[in-house]
């Protein structure tokens, strides 16, 4: 790995820490008041470490494919160019079709409040000083 990927993944880590010590666990679902389609991957990966397959399964049936992604990533350039597009398409259309599934489909996870995100509170508050 490359030092530039290393401080990519350095600044990316202490973003989240910053942001997990202000409460905020999801910055897109924090802002916008939608889930993010990587909603439920972290508690699913902590369910796998209890060995509950289940329950990772439910908080998010894709948590595992991050890691064969994460391989695919690391070996780019030993692959093929186009099974590198191909397996990288995999992965997101996977993703885009569970994400609309569980996006669409109500449950505890994935949740769609546009009006609780922090935009859509500024929003209400300033129309409602308009009025």
């Amino acid at each position: 790995m490359k030092r530039k990927d290393l401080q990519a993944l350095a600044a990316i880590a202490l973003f989240y820490i910053v942001i997990e010590s202000a409460g905020i666990t999801c910055p897109i679902r924090f802002l916008s008041g939608i889930s993010c389609a990587g909603c439920g991957m972290s508690r699913a990966w902590l369910s796998l470490l209890r060995l509950v397959f289940s329950r990772a399964f439910w908080y998010h049936p894709l948590f595992w494919l991050p890691v064969p992604a994460a391989a695919v990533l690391l070996f780019q350039r030993r692959l093929p160019k186009r099974m590198f597009q191909v397996c990288m398409g995999i992965c997101g259309v996977l993703f885009l079709a569970v994400y609309l599934v569980r996006l669409f489909m109500p449950g505890e996870i994935v949740v769609c409040s546009p009006a609780q995100g922090l935009v859509g509170r500024l929003i209400s508050e300033l129309l409602g000083r308009i009025d």
